[in-house]
């Protein structure tokens, strides 16, 4: 059976080239299915564009960057087991399978929503649940399926581990893995930031395979196998980690997009709140609203991936003209970008403690008196 080589030109790593084998059809199969297009409609930043202009990358192109970024540490990995040990292409295959659909589940602006999920309790606000779902039931699974009967649930499994079990799975979830060797460049890129600067080829070219010891409370478990770096890539590794560090000070954990997100965690469950209480009509929704539906029957997995920004995008212009203060007030200053100031506490708190301090008097000698 021949199979087509396809191609998709990215921004961060040029071209990525799917052969014309049976596992690259398979996953090229994946990435047409209708629950991994939806993840075009997903930003892989959320509210950051507010700051960023260009942050507007999603999380389609970086689950594809993820499953390049992942061939490349695989090749390592083969490097490391010849001569050992076989290199067992179903494990392999496994892994980087994983890499491709590890995001599947996000939903509308990713951890924003999922902070919805945690204030009312709604299992399918959780990208965990929702992509091992869709890994392992539907559209990805029989796609998936025809590289093995099991194979897509070995592919969830490999995902629903909270760490490694093996070097295969260190791909995929590791201190450097595929997810954050990809997003650490393409956020980089497309927020036009100069932090995060690192020398991935030099970091490949020294990346090497090792068994180190974990434990908790310096209490050594047992060895693991994973990733380590060579020692002539100490300061590749430094930029690494303090370039990571950066990201999440001047991106991830931006005051404006923090604020943002706020006011898009409270937006909504007022509206959820709303509709439970039979009162629709104050959220300028309509009940056939996709919130709306979602709403009403959160443990629908179709309504779940019926959200996506572009209908929380879409519907706020709705919501601005809603009977309910708080919906018509946040929804506004969403679409409009006029976000609640930041205050720092600790300069405010020690502002008050300097009022509060009595002055210091400062002796003063007398005069001589004139004889």
């Amino acid at each position: 059976m021949t199979y087509k080589p396809q191609r998709i030109r990215d921004p961060l790593h040029n071209v990525i080239e799917f052969p014309g084998d049976e596992f690259h059809d398979a996953m090229w199969q994946v990435i047409q299915s209708s629950q991994f297009q939806r993840l075009r409609r997903i930003k892989q930043l959320g509210f950051s564009e507010l700051v960023y202009p260009g942050a507007t990358h999603t999380r389609f192109a970086h689950s594809v960057g993820v499953f390049h970024t992942a061939r490349k540490l695989m090749v390592v990995v083969k490097g490391h087991l010849q001569g050992m040990k076989a290199y067992e292409d179903t494990k392999a295959n496994t892994s980087l399978a994983a890499a491709l659909v590890h995001d599947l589940g996000h939903g509308p602006y990713s951890h924003a929503f999922e902070e919805v999920g945690r204030r009312l309790g709604l299992k399918m606000a959780k990208h965990e649940t929702v992509t091992d779902l869709l890994i392992r039931e539907g559209e990805i699974c029989k796609a998936l399926n025809r590289l093995g009967s099991g194979f897509a649930a070995d592919v969830a499994d490999v995902i629903k581990k909270s760490g490694p079990s093996n070097i295969y799975g260190a791909v995929v979830s590791s201190q450097f893995d595929a997810d954050r060797l990809d997003y650490i460049q393409r956020d980089r890129l497309m927020t036009g930031t100069h932090h995060g600067v690192i020398d991935l080829d030099w970091l490949l070219s020294n990346l090497e395979v090792s068994k180190v010891p974990y434990g908790a409370d310096k209490e050594s478990v047992g060895e693991i196998e994973t990733f380590v770096l060579g020692p002539k890539a100490l300061h590749a590794a430094e930029s690494y980690l303090l370039g990571l560090f950066q990201l999440y000070a001047t991106v991830y954990f931006h005051k404006a997009t923090r604020g943002a997100e706020q006011l898009f965690t409270e937006l909504l469950v007022r509206v959820f709140q709303l509709a439970l209480d039979k009162s629709t009509e104050k959220t300028g929704l309509s009940a056939k609203h996709p919130l709306i539906r979602f709403a009403l029957n959160p443990d629908d997995l179709d309504l779940a991936l019926a959200l996506d920004d572009s209908v929380i995008s879409g519907a706020l212009w709705m919501m601005a003209g809603a009977r309910d203060p708080l919906i018509t007030e946040f929804a506004k200053r969403i679409r409009e970008r006029k976000l609640y100031k930041c205050t720092d506490v600790r300069e405010s708190l020690n502002r008050q403690l300097r009022k509060k301090e009595p002055r210091k008097s400062v002796p003063t000698k007398n005069p001589k008196r004139s004889s």
